[in-house]
């Protein structure tokens, strides 16, 4: 029972019906479930994406031994929807494209998209994982058949994630041994995991998003006035059609991991790419899709325990960290 009420909260929250629900671990898990299940459902010799997905996607993706079109994006991250409907062809079996980036916070336009695979009869699956308790998200209106979740990144638990999937639907599920979840994803159910996921969905119902979209947006914009003072800093990203919660912006001269450090240092944690890549210290693949410095930027999020007396002090350690690594450079 508190499953299935967790299961009306989070449908509630994103537009969808109870039944289109589907509870996984993560939002990793609910992108491979979406890839595997489109791929074994309408097999075909292609696949169309984008060069910004998350690993998760284009892991998922290389996996299975399809001919992928990865499209490209302009210098703010965005993908051109015709491009990407021009690149389905005969065999397109799936398109997979996400709502917001996970590293510079782009939010892109997937509604003509959606129009253009139903009518081609091409399963679309948005990854929303970032957007998701972030911006307003109608899963009947985005018109895709599968949408992955995220818990945590709307303050819910780590370990659960959701996948939407269309009414009508059916697709192989990706984990098997039983019939959990109507038969579409077997394994014993997380049921704290799966509650907390519900209740952190609730609050942001009635307004509740709004409000502490609000709040982020306000907070990174202080973020970002504060880090684009210091000389040699450059914003990645569109700084209109974005997440509310995340900024990315460069650093002239001074590559990431130095700059983490010094801002570890003083109790300010923030990421250098996307946060499943940060211990890597690899390139980002987002940014060197956009033509931008891959090698030094900084990932600078908020989230609803954030003050502004945090956001104070980032502003504060950050040009002196950067004032301090540029000396020693010297």
């Amino acid at each position: 029972m508190a499953i299935e009420q967790a299961r009306e909260q989070v449908a509630a929250l994103f537009g969808a019906r109870p039944r289109e629900v589907v509870f996984t671990s993560s939002g990793t898990e609910a992108i491979n479930t979406a890839v595997w299940g489109a791929l074994t459902h309408a097999p075909g010799s292609d696949v169309v994406t984008t060069a910004v997905e998350h690993s998760a996607v284009l892991d998922a993706i290389g996996r299975v031994p399809v001919e992928v079109t990865v499209v490209g994006v302009d210098e703010l991250g965005h993908f051109d929807p015709e491009e990407v409907v021009d690149a389905i062809g005969p065999q397109t079996s799936l398109v997979s494209v996400q709502l917001a980036n996970h590293e510079v916070g782009t939010v892109h336009a997937v509604a003509g998209v959606a129009a253009e695979c139903r009518e081609r009869r091409v399963l679309l699956h948005v990854d929303a994982c970032m957007a998701n308790g972030h911006v307003a998200l109608d899963f009947a209106s985005l018109g895709a058949d599968l949408c992955s979740l995220s818990a945590h990144k709307l303050g819910g638990p780590k370990g659960a994630g959701a996948l939407l999937v269309r009414r009508g639907l059916r697709l192989d599920p990706l984990l098997v041994g039983g019939a959990q979840e109507r038969a579409r994803r077997g394994g014993l159910e997380a049921v704290a995991e799966i509650v907390a996921f519900g209740v952190a969905a609730s609050e942001l119902a009635d307004g509740g998003l709004e409000h502490e979209a609000d709040d982020a947006r306000r907070r990174t914009e202080a973020i970002a006035t504060g880090a684009l003072g210091v000389d040699g800093v450059v914003r990645y990203g569109d700084p209109t059609d974005r997440v509310p919660h995340l900024i990315c912006f460069g650093v002239e001269g001074i590559e990431a991991e130095p700059i983490l450090l010094a801002l570890d240092q003083r109790g300010i944690a923030v990421h250098s790419g996307s946060a499943c890549s940060s211990e890597t210290l690899e390139p980002s693949p987002v940014l060197e899709a956009m033509g931008a410095d891959a090698d030094h930027s900084l990932r600078v999020s908020v989230g609803w325990s954030t003050t502004d007396a945090d956001v104070d002090a980032f502003t504060e350690a950050f040009p002196d960290a950067v004032a301090s690594l540029r000396a020693l450079r010297a």
